[in-house]
């Protein structure tokens, strides 16, 4: 348990600096008058510490329940990139900060049920083409006329009452199962060549067929619904898994190409992907109008410095967006260079654990799905910062767990939960084989008796 023992101290640490960033952002309101503090911002802080409190606890009360011997990195560090976001959000709009508190809530509740109910992610092996049509399916309902609706120049919302939710993050967990289970299937026959290119031996022409049909996915998903962010995440997923599967550069490479070639034709055909690398090339050229929110960004970003303006006391509220797709802005302007490293590091911390659940893991189908869902959460924020920082044209996908976004932390949080359950299911398969070991007489073990009952408690 000393896992739950680490998670617990770090989980303590994160409420911590949740809770002083939170507290100083309140502070902010008050001015320089801070010898009188409003009765009502002392309530507001003192209900805010509660519920941290009482959230954080309690999903460490799950995983020492359902998941006792999973990675103590995981929870730790998306509730501190879940705090973070918060406080930013809360500093830039009250409204949307109740709304990020409801959907944490919901969040971890989802996180909590995948726990219970996902015991074995090996059973969702054999449904591999029903998850691929469920997949496929919540991708493309937006694009259904009376569902969808548009949202900023993109189709990928649907209305529910007052509320809009985008179904295309639910997809892309749902999608990462369905090419673990391919893949898994497949691995060898991907892994075999047959055919000479050049200096190099590349698979059977065939086998490329699924890279094309992600290839015309991620373009369907761009024309149709104007979404170069979901559309490159999710032809990366696919490149990145099918790589992880083979390890054959041949599908990098050939990934790259088709990338590529589907990127100047949708340059060369579609108005908005011009409007989009114009503004990623020269911002300034249309300061006040199309490049507005990279110019503002970039501002924002130059004024924060090395230690920031501190929080609550710069003017994030100026970029368009800035609590969905320029959060990372703001976080450079009130924590200058040092607080968006930071940011970064943890996001380092978090797709570094991941890979570890998907290197440990006892199944290829767990490891490739642990690799894929890792791969999907780091290159999202890759692919976020690197627009706000002009690496790349920017998306309108969010910043993992950090940017406001309903849809995007339920799902964050599903993906958190498969993560922390083959993390736990791996160390009880590990245990098994090593009582197995020691059943042979080797005596290389060296697993007490009591913690052998624990791990045989668990499993069943």
């Amino acid at each position: 348990m000393r896992a739950r023992t680490v998670e617990l101290g770090l989980l303590i640490l994160a409420t911590l600096i949740t809770c002083v960033g939170y507290i100083l952002v309140v502070l902010s309101k008050q001015g320089d008058n801070l010898s009188d503090i409003d009765p009502d911002l002392q309530a507001e802080v003192g209900g805010f510490l509660a519920i941290v409190v009482i959230l954080l606890l309690a999903a460490h009360v799950v995983v020492r329940l359902l998941a006792p011997l999973a990675d103590g990195l995981l929870l730790p560090v998306a509730a501190l990139l879940n705090g973070l976001g918060y406080i930013m959000i809360s500093r830039l709009d009250e409204g949307l900060a109740a709304s990020q508190s409801a959907w944490t809530f919901i969040g971890l509740g989802a996180f909590s049920a995948t726990l219970l109910v996902l015991r074995d992610p090996k059973r969702l092996e054999p449904y591999r083409y029903t998850l691929a049509l469920v997949g496929v399916g919540l991708l493309l309902l937006p694009v259904v006329p009376g569902l969808g609706v548009e949202i900023n120049g993109a189709r990928i919302w649907l209305q529910v009452g007052p509320f809009s939710i985008q179904p295309g993050e639910f997809a892309k967990v749902v999608l990462a199962a369905f090419l673990a289970g391919y893949l898994a299937d497949k691995r060898e026959l991907l892994t075999l060549t047959n055919r000479r290119l050049g200096p190099l031996s590349v698979p059977d022409a065939r086998h490329f067929a699924p890279l094309l049909a992600a290839w015309g996915m991620a373009l369907m998903v761009m024309i149709a619904q104007r979404d170069l962010g979901s559309s490159l995440l999710f032809f990366t997923l696919f490149v990145v898994m099918f790589y992880v599967a083979t390890s054959r550069a041949a599908y990098v490479f050939t990934g790259l190409a088709l990338f590529s070639v589907g990127a100047y034709v949708s340059w060369r055909l579609f108005s908005h992907v011009q409007r989009r690398v114009d503004i990623w090339i020269d911002p300034y050229a249309d300061a006040k109008g199309t490049g507005f929110q990279i110019a503002e960004g970039s501002f924002a970003l130059a004024d924060g410095g090395l230690t920031g303006t501190g929080l609550g006391q710069g003017t994030p509220k100026k970029i368009p967006f800035a609590a969905t797709d320029m959060i990372f802005a703001a976080f450079g302007e009130e924590m200058g260079l040092l607080g968006a490293t930071a940011v970064l590091v943890t996001f380092l911390f978090f797709v570094g654990s991941g890979f570890r659940v998907a290197i440990n893991a006892r199944s290829p189908f767990e490891s490739l799905l642990a690799a894929g869902l890792t791969a999907l959460l780091g290159f999202q924020a890759f692919i976020i910062i690197g627009g706000i920082l002009r690496v790349l044209p920017l998306t309108g996908v969010t910043l993992p767990f950090v940017s406001y976004g309903g849809s995007s932390l339920i799902s964050n949080y599903i993906i958190l939960a498969i993560l922390v359950r083959i993390s736990h299911n791996s160390t009880v398969q590990a245990a098994e084989e090593l009582e197995e070991i020691d059943r042979d007489g080797s005596g290389r073990v060296g697993v007490g008796a009591s913690t052998r009952a624990k791990w045989k408690a668990v499993s069943a």
